[in-house]
């Protein structure tokens, strides 16, 4: 039987063709907002995921709908997650929402709402 491990999950919008300099500070974002958050309320799994290597795994989507529909997902599993709007300083309109980081959690919970996704 496989071992349930902590990971988090970034999902990154795809129809805004960032550059990769661009989607990886977005990503740390949701990285860093993600692990405040859940240091603060729950620090057991928050925990768990850095004595295990503080796993993440970067995600697309194709659009906001997209996106939205997965934090809706988040938000009724009661997932920590938090959404990431661009100030618009460098390739995208300011308010334009980039990404959304989910977790840690493990990769059974996860999985059930990123699973499907292809990576960034």
């Amino acid at each position: 039987m496989a071992i349930d491990e902590a990971k988090m999950v970034i999902v990154v919008r795809a129809d805004l063709k960032m550059s990769k300099g661009k989607a990886a500070a977005q990503a740390a974002h949701a990285a860093v907002n993600c692990a405040f958050a859940s240091k603060k309320k729950d620090s057991k799994t928050f925990d768990k995921w850095m004595d295990s290597g503080q796993r993440k795994v970067v995600l697309k989507v194709q659009d906001e709908r997209q996106l939205f529909e997965i934090k809706a997902m988040a938000d009724a599993a009661g997932l920590i997650n938090s959404i990431i709007t661009d100030a618009g300083r460098t390739e995208i309109a300011p308010g334009s929402v980039t990404c959304i980081g989910i977790g840690p959690s493990t990769d059974s919970v996860l999985d059930k709402i990123t699973g499907g996704l292809s990576m960034l």
